[in-house]
């Protein structure tokens, strides 16, 4: 019995190291992130990860159904390619850093199905994370559509996660759901459903094995829908989903199509600590590459803008008048004039706006609703961006007007058709050269290394939301320090940041040195100051001074500590300038240890807060600095 026993575990362990030699490896350049693949015995493509030999997702599924083949089971491998460097370097012209390099060794696992139908697999691994993607290598003129695409994340049970619910189509304010703007789940099971039953927005963050994991997606062409994921309950892991059905620009396109050779959009895990999650540009690694465009009429910086805390009586010629000398005093750049201008104000008289901006150094931004009939938003101009010529009429006329770029809004989800949309206003406006925020929108994927021009997005619940409800200013601290490490890791954020007074109807939570923070700590190529000039007024000097310098475009970002929904504390230099934010998203003062040895200047200032207000007192950056943060309170610091 004993020597049958002996023998069936001798089997065991054959057939187990027979499996495992049948895998193929593959390794990014510093061997530290791995992944195994191979086909299932129901062949069907699957991969782990491994982060420095540790696990960090388990057996996961790859594969696509399409109308006319099926690339998910009973695939064959023809072949699997040596690894092959792949090297790029580029510049952004806002963001966490201005030059960055990419290198990665890219795997490409050759498939074939039943029919004899090609799929390739595309993998690319650096050493920040893994990327993959599908490619159909034949070319075909007939228009072919994806039904469901089976990429899964599958982690073990005791992994934690940070997610944001994806909305119901068509629900919230006049149906502008889904826009990105729910509030996030946080230290939560991986399994746990979506309390609104649509699944997760991207990025999402997953804490697994003592390794941080952010996952999203880069390269959203036309030809593809934005997805989300939803956890499967027979698969048990995270599956890549479509949208909505009603996600669609009208009688547009919902899920995939396209004709043949294409390329899906890159799935992207990045991996490491919560330094690699907030100093990686993986986001726009993957990207596509710049447009070619005269990028010499875009320029970051600051914003006036009135409406977020005066709302719709204040968007009159006066009040506009005020707000662009509000910006020149400042030294910002830009003041974003809002909705129903058009009748409000009218072209007309927005002539004599811009004009009088550039008169005192300042430009102009105006608001557009970009619905048509798939919500019944009343804000106006609406329905003057429907079409290729729709908008060519318009920002022709923007153009001689003096306007320098276009607010947004009210975008209608994730479909194909839709994201097409976003596609041709951006290359519309690249043509009138005029800059572009998205607002009630997608998130942006590494859209703002494609087109250059396109300088924030919204896709966050951001400040205008603090000002409507004391259920989400209560939840602010908490929500601000979560989105160094999601949604802001990557892509531009247009939070509008920074109330230093008060918020009409509403008790807010922070402090005035967390919201002084807030402007450095986010990512937004404009950043848009919700602070109008009275509240401004009432601060001191040298807070002023501070708010007058603070750039957007920064050279490089350096992770201090924090952690997600916590606090967090960003470096981020620009020329010869290092500024430091940090903000405590909890109730309870905390008192931290900092290292800033990498900082070289002599000395420089910290704005923080006693129980009597703001205090500016002068430091010198040292390995072991200590700093105080209030309960939801903050400080920065300038080198």
């Amino acid at each position: 019995m004993k020597n049958y026993i002996l023998l069936v575990v001798t089997f065991i362990l054959l057939l187990s190291c027979s499996d495992k030699k049948n895998e193929t490896l593959f390794e990014n350049p510093l061997k530290t992130i791995k992944v195994e693949f191979n086909l299932t015995a129901n062949k069907i493509p699957y991969y782990q990860v491994f982060y420095n030999n540790n696990k960090v997702l388990d057996s996961s599924q790859l594969g696509i159904i399409r109308e006319d083949a099926n690339f998910y089971n009973n695939l064959k491998i023809v072949s699997i390619s040596e690894a092959a460097n792949v090297s790029d370097s580029y510049s952004m012209l806002q963001g966490k850093q201005k030059d960055i390099e990419y290198n990665a060794n890219k795997y490409t696992v050759h498939l074939e199905n039943e029919s004899g139908n090609l799929m390739d697999i595309i993998f690319q691994l650096s050493d920040d994370g893994v990327a993959f993607r599908y490619h159909f290598p034949e070319t075909s003129t007939e228009i072919k559509k994806i039904t469901e695409e089976k990429t899964t994340y599958n982690f073990n049970e005791n992994t934690k996660a940070w997610l944001q619910p994806m909305s119901k189509a068509k629900t919230g304010w006049s149906e502008t759901n889904p826009s990105y703007e729910e509030n996030y789940m946080m230290d939560i099971s991986v399994n746990t459903p979506s309390p609104i039953g649509e699944g997760w927005v991207y990025p999402a963050l997953f804490n697994t094995n003592n390794s941080w994991v952010l996952i999203t997606e880069a390269g959203l062409h036309q030809n593809y829908c934005g997805t989300r994921l939803k956890y499967n309950n027979e698969m048990e892991a995270l599956q890549v989903t479509f949208p909505q059905k009603e996600e669609i620009f009208p009688e547009g396109e919902l899920n995939p199509e396209s004709n043949l050779p294409w390329f899906t959009p890159w799935r992207i895990i990045t991996i490491g600590t919560l330094n690699t999650i907030t100093e990686s540009t993986l986001g726009t690694d993957l990207a596509e590459k710049a447009i070619d465009l005269d990028t010499s009429f875009i320029k970051s910086g600051l914003s006036s803008w009135s409406w977020v805390l005066l709302k719709d009586d204040f968007t009159t010629f006066e009040t506009s008048i005020k707000f662009i000398d509000y910006a020149a005093e400042m030294n910002w750049p830009y003041c974003l004039i809002d909705a129903d201008w058009d009748t409000k104000i009218g072209y007309e008289k927005m002539k004599e706006l811009a004009d009088y901006a550039t008169s005192k150094n300042v430009k102009i931004n105006v608001w557009y609703n970009s619905s048509g009939n798939w919500n019944s938003t009343p804000y106006h101009p609406k329905s003057k961006l429907l079409t290729h010529e729709d908008r060519i009429k318009e920002f022709t006329i923007l153009n001689n007007i003096g306007v320098s770029g276009v607010k947004i809004d009210f975008f209608g989800g994730d479909g194909q058709s839709m994201i097409a949309y976003y596609h041709g206003i951006l290359k519309d406006a690249a043509a009138h050269k005029l800059m572009v925020n998205f607002h009630g929108a997608t998130l942006p994927r590494g859209w703002q290394r494609t087109y250059p021009h396109l300088m924030t997005m919204e896709s966050i619940k951001g400040e205008e939301f603090i000002t409507f409800t004391q259920e989400t200013a209560d939840l602010q601290p908490s929500h601000c320090a979560m989105l160094p490490f999601t949604r802001n890791a990557f892509d531009p954020m247009d939070f509008t940041p920074m109330v230093l007074d008060t918020i009409p109807n509403i008790e807010r939570k922070t402090t005035p040195a967390f919201e002084l923070a807030l402007p450095v700590l986010f990512l937004s190529g404009i950043q848009h100051i919700a602070e109008i000039p009275e509240g401004i007024a009432k601060q001191p000097q040298y807070v002023i001074d501070y708010l007058k310098d603070i750039p957007t475009n920064w050279d490089a970002a350096k992770f201090i500590d924090g952690y997600p929904g916590k606090y967090a504390i960003i470096a981020r230099k620009k020329d010869d300038n290092w500024f430091v934010a940090g903000i405590n998203g909890e109730n309870e003062a905390k008192e931290i240890t900092i290292d800033l040895s990498f900082i070289t200047k002599e000395n420089g200032f910290i704005i923080y807060e006693d129980e009597n207000g703001f205090v500016q007192k002068t430091i010198e950056p040292s390995s072991k600095l200590t700093v105080n943060m209030k309960a939801h309170g903050g400080f920065t610091m300038k080198f």
